[in-house]
């Protein structure tokens, strides 16, 4: 999600450094290796599960209301 593959335009790199700028903003816990490790919407549902204690509905409907309308 977050994570830099190379060979990526710049309009896109810009797009996830402020994908993910937005996402510590919501979930300050969310450190910068945190969220360059992160690959998978369900990879972030799992850490907010694990460290806001939340249930998985609730991680998933949090992830996905932050996800409407971002393009990954």
């Amino acid at each position: 999600m977050f994570g830099f593959s190379g060979g990526e335009s710049a309009s896109i790199v810009g797009r996830k450094r402020r994908y993910m700028v937005e996402a510590q903003e919501r979930w300050p816990f969310l450190t910068n290796y945190d969220a360059s490790t992160i690959k998978a919407p369900q990879q972030l549902v799992t850490m907010l599960k694990e460290r806001c204690s939340l249930s998985i509905a609730d991680a998933e409907e949090d992830v996905r209301e932050w996800m409407a309308g971002k393009e990954f």
